[in-house]
């Protein structure tokens, strides 16, 4: 008799993997670090270093490219410690660098090793690790020498110790890495890159060494900057600028405290050039913030307010010129460096920073120390106000001619649209928001200089199988595309766009099941009637949360309101508000039924804010268009009752209904 075998394809309770200690990440290397080349995972240890000298425990960080392919990166900080784990009872160095979200930035409050730190999740040099053929941690502390050895996250000669000799160094730590090459698409380390990593970390740590030695060819390179930013950035731009630069620096000190954590700030310094490139860098914690974030967009909002307040108050805007924050923004470079006590990244190459209260860190300070300055030199003042009132002049010029050559023979707009004053195509933006009420929240919330609100009065038309000349029967349809100012066409047309009127069009909908029921049948209405659209990059999905938290005053962190997407994002933030010190059920939670229920400054802060909202872009994705067509068919096509019975009876557990 033959005996029953696991058949090929089948599903059962074996086949669930639980992934183990550094599993996780060479499974999926490129959830945690870029893949493209080594050069984030040595930026984790150069990181860890950095923060050292940020503690002040540190004055020189040196870097080495062997001739075998490995970096080695010395520090003389306080060294990792090397004794047992008292819970783990094993070496803390090695927990280090074997275990994920275990290290020592967590504790961000008073006492804590490190209050101001780029590392987060504890998983950083991890990373390293496991990318890593072999890994050599030196540390050097307490009169004593360690040295353990790793091989792809694994210990291959355990902790040895001996007290230190004659000629080593007192305290620090040394890594020397060799990454492996199967987890990247190249080998190499980028040297230019590496280079302005290790120049920004000196420039932004003022009186630390950093060194940078190349054993193939010998060279070696080191920075020391005294000057700091200032230095920085007039060695950087490409063109004089239009007045002197405008820096400055402000840390919250222990009287400010109600507002931000004492520490807490900022430094910048800002060039207004009329022509040439503008070179922009962000750091927070001194790690680079390539994509910007909400310190970026505080100082944009301080540097306009500033200007705009300047120009109001000496009357110098011409009649019929209408400034935007981009007019200021445009041609201005600068270097910001930003502490922030827990700062959110978005992933876990921190190229952009999340935090909500950096956007109001940044901006309190920089607006009123720039409106003393200009106030103090009047002159220079008005001269940066006629660049910045001639960008305005040249963006106004160009979207009139736009208005010229779309205005002939376009529709009437529907009456329901709530139209914005700009006519921009990179600024304004259309939300399609589900029912009257939620749309006159948006209306009053918006900003209407580059925001449209168009209110859609319960389910729309699934447009799946709807002929393209019987589209317009559907008053909803029709005034959508109509304020779009884009035809219905196919995926294989090469539709006309000049007359689009929005760069990005936004479907807001209740976080509940008929909110997702409406984001479905929208987006079936794009993909099939407007598909270029999508190719383009124009259709969004905005994410409102489901959850307000009205959290107490705690410690040195004002009350505040803290907003969640979903169960998961609340149970972190109530952790989190434990963590601050809260007492448990100090705070209310309130739920949001649906987006009417949110008054206009809610509506602002969550959904429509470009700083603090949460939009998803559509894109076609990974299946193709083909696989996409045939997927929506199955859920969308009304011949295909029994192909949808089969899959929700298939795949019915698989998703969690919020009802």
């Amino acid at each position: 008799m033959a005996t029953k075998g696991k058949t090929p394809g089948e599903y059962g309770e074996a086949s669930i993997r639980v992934l183990k200690g550094l599993e996780p990440v060479k499974q999926r290397p490129g959830m945690y670090t870029r893949t493209d080349n080594p050069l984030h995972i040595v930026q984790e240890v150069i990181d860890n270093a950095a923060d050292e000298a940020l503690a002040g425990h540190g004055k020189r960080i040196d870097v080495t490219l062997h001739a075998d392919g490995s970096v080695s990166v010395e520090d003389d900080g306080r060294g990792i410690p090397i004794g047992l784990h008292p819970e783990e009872q094993v070496p803390v160095v090695e927990i280090v660098y074997t275990r994920l979200h275990a290290g020592g930035k967590f504790d961000k409050g008073s006492g804590g090793a490190y209050s101001f730190s780029g590392g987060l999740h504890g998983v950083g040099v991890s990373v390293t690790n496991a990318l890593s053929k072999r890994l050599e941690v030196t540390v050097y502390r307490e009169g004593q020498v360690a040295t353990i050895v790793f091989s792809g996250g694994d210990v291959i000669e355990p902790l040895k110790t001996r007290k230190a000799a004659a000629g080593d160094r007192k305290a620090g730590t040394s890594v020397r890495a060799w990454p492996d090459a199967k987890y990247f698409e190249s080998a190499e380390l980028p040297k230019n890159e590496l280079m302005h990593l290790l120049r920004s970390k000196a420039v932004l740590m003022p009186g630390v060494t950093v060194s940078l030695s190349i054993e193939k060819s010998g060279e070696k390179l080191q920075w020391l900057y005294k000057g700091g930013l200032r230095d920085y950035l007039m060695q950087t731009l490409t063109a004089d600028p239009v007045i002197p630069l405008f820096e400055g620096e402000h840390y919250a000190d222990g009287g400010e405290t109600e507002n931000f954590a004492e520490g807490e700030g900022a430094a910048w310094c800002v060039a207004f050039t009329e022509d040439g490139n503008v070179m922009r860098e962000s750091y927070v914690n001194l790690i680079p913030t390539s994509a910007g974030g909400t310190h970026e967009s505080g100082l944009k909002d301080g540097l306009f307010g500033a200007i705009k307040g300047f120009i109001d108050l000496h009357s110098l805007l011409p009649k019929g010129v209408k400034l935007m924050p981009e007019d200021v923004f445009s041609r201005a470079s600068f270097v910001l460096s930003a502490k922030v006590l827990d700062p959110q990244f978005q992933g876990q190459i921190k190229e952009r920073l999340n935090s909500r209260d950096a956007l109001r860190l940044v901006s309190t300070y920089v607006k009123p120390a720039l409106e003393l300055w200009l106030n103090q030199h009047v002159d220079l003042g008005k001269k940066l106000a006629e660049l910045v009132i001639r960008q305005a002049q040249t963006r106004q010029r160009a979207s009139q001619k736009v208005e010229k050559r779309k205005g002939s023979g376009v529709a009437v707009l529907p009456g329901k649209l709530t139209d914005c004053e700009s006519r921009d195509l990179n600024l304004n933006e259309l939300f399609l928001v589900e029912g009257d009420s939620a749309g006159g929240s948006a209306k009053m919330g918006r900003d209407k200089e580059t925001q449209a609100i168009l209110p859609l009065r319960g389910k729309v038309l699934n447009a799946w199988e709807v002929e393209r000349d019987r589209l317009f029967a559907n008053n909803e349809i029709h005034d959508i595309a109509v304020a779009i100012g884009v035809d219905p066409h196919g995926p294989d047309d090469t539709p006309d766009l000049s007359g689009l009127r929005y760069g990005k069009i936004c479907i807001l909908s209740d976080a509940d099941v008929d909110g997702s029921h409406i984001q479905v049948l929208l987006l079936t209405l794009f993909f099939r009637h407007f598909p270029k659209l999508i190719e383009h990059g124009h259709i969004h999905v905005a994410k409102p949360p489901l959850f307000r938290v009205d959290a107490p005053a705690r410690g040195k962190k004002p009350a505040a309101k803290i907003y969640a997407l979903d169960e998961g994002e609340l149970t972190a933030a109530l952790d989190k508000l434990r963590k601050e010190g809260a007492r448990e059920s100090s705070w209310s939670i309130s739920r949001f039924k649906g987006l009417g229920e949110m008054n206009a400054e809610q509506l602002w802060d969550t959904t429509l804010n470009p700083d603090t909202r949460r939009l998803l872009q559509v894109s076609f994705g990974a299946h193709g268009f083909a696989a996409t067509v045939e997927a929506l068919t199955k859920l969308m096509g009304k011949g295909e009752a029994q192909a949808r019975r089969e899959l929700m009876e298939l795949r019915g557990d698989d998703v969690e209904v919020d009802v």
